[in-house]
């Protein structure tokens, strides 16, 4: 038979790193909490040094941090458990999910009898890190769902897999209802589906759909957000949606190691940015001497530019050295910058367009003309400077914002190219 894809369920700074995608069926608090706590000491460590690197410009150290934190975060232990009702061949599943022969020696034991009587981890090369439950059926050991979750110790599992077949109970439904409560991922995954295929009458495609609407409905019922459901046959991994099963697993476990940790950093890089944005204006409004923006002409506005770039990390040599260091080109960092040149940064940013054009120059070299006249003239002339010199500020820093955006994504997902 062959396999068959199935649907799966401030001040114009914008934040550097956007919410991530997720399923609406849980929210992932619960399961990024244990992975934020168990790396927090290698963040703690790691901030100090990328705060120090983002402060100096050198952007290229800010990327090797990012890609050093994902890597020591992603070997970092996910617990992953799988639960459901006594005799519904969750260790067959977890031998087809581990891709591995039910005869071999480190394979979960199986039987036609209640073969899983304590909790049971097993390894996976095909999904390093992770470990493996293999509970006792709901009602092996306990009578009530309350006494089953305490009893298997649910608050310690990342993930859970609640599998059924047959028919879908009312303790599959329940295990959903408690897992929710608790903030964490789970499935619902149908196994045995070669046997309920072979002697049914319907076809195929319509068995399938009653399946699954049958399983929607039975957790609405009980207003369970409906999660990934999943049809398979454990005799055989590659069909169905044992593909899709495992593209979603991965994602998921990519999701609790980096999340928490990844939404840290971008906070972190936010208030250094931001900080650096608020030093910058007061310097510019004081008129410092020695600041790269005590320029005269208008023609200065490049230097300005270029000094600001440099001040942040992403002049040409920098970006170059940054996608080197991704595994990609540079003009990925540099397709969306507005401040490549003064001229796409005008171009890009209406407010600099406007306060550049040839009319309002030509006005301000006439108020020039007239600093003779006393302090009103000079004091505008300097204050439009100052505005004009903030707004190249504001464009830069926003670049570098939306470059770490891309240095982040990178890290989780490295481009092809």
């Amino acid at each position: 038979m062959r396999p068959r894809p199935r649907g799966a369920t401030a001040d114009e700074v914008e934040p550097l790193l956007p919410n991530m995608a997720e399923t609406p069926y849980a929210p992932l608090k619960s399961s990024f909490a244990r992975s934020y706590q168990a790396g927090d000491s290698i963040l703690h460590e790691l901030n100090r040094t990328l705060d120090r690197a983002l402060k100096e410009g050198k952007l290229l150290d800010v990327a090797r941090g990012i890609k050093q934190t994902v890597e020591t975060l992603s070997q970092m232990p996910v617990h992953i458990t799988v639960t459901g009702n006594s005799g519904n061949g969750m260790s067959s599943f977890i031998n087809a999910l581990r891709i591995i022969g039910h005869e071999e020696d480190d394979s979960a034991p199986t039987g036609v009898v209640r073969t899983t009587q304590t909790r049971a981890k097993y390894s996976s090369s095909h999904f390093p890190s992770v470990i493996l439950w293999d509970l006792p059926g709901l009602g092996a050991t306990a009578q009530t769902i309350d006494n089953y979750r305490e009893e298997m110790e649910f608050s310690m599992y990342d993930i859970f897999i609640i599998i059924a077949s047959e028919q879908f109970s009312s303790n599959h439904v329940n295990l959903a209802k408690v897992i929710q409560e608790m903030g964490k991922r789970f499935y619902i995954v149908w196994t045995k589906l070669d046997r309920d295929l072979r002697p049914h009458a319907h076809s195929e495609t319509q068995l399938i759909q009653n399946i699954r609407v049958n399983i929607q409905k039975e957790l609405q019922k009980e207003r369970v957000n409906v999660p990934p459901i999943f049809l398979v046959s454990s005799l055989d991994p590659l069909l169905y949606d044992f593909p899709m099963l495992r593209d979603t697993l991965h994602k998921d476990l990519s999701n609790i190691r980096c999340h928490g940790p990844l939404s840290t950093l971008s906070s972190t890089f936010e208030k250094i940015i931001d900080a650096r944005v608020a030093s910058l204006r007061e310097r510019i409004d004081e008129g410092c001497s020695e600041h790269p923006l005590s320029v005269r002409d208008d023609e200065d506005m490049r230097e300005c530019l270029k000094a600001y770039r440099l001040k942040f990390g992403v002049h040409d040599e920098s970006l170059e050295q940054v996608a080197q260091s991704m595994g990609t080109v540079v003009q990925e960092y540099k397709a969306d910058m507005k401040s490549q040149t003064l001229y796409t940064l005008r171009r890009g940013d209406w407010r600099l367009r406007l306060m550049t054009c040839a009319f309002v120059n030509g006005f301000f070299r006439v108020l020039k003309c007239l600093l003779c006249l006393g302090c009103c003239v000079r004091c505008c002339v300097r204050c439009f400077r100052r505005m004009k010199y903030k707004r190249v500020l504001l464009l830069v820093a926003q670049d570098t914002k939306t470059i770490l955006e891309k240095i982040l994504k990178d890290s989780i997902s490295p481009p092809q190219i």
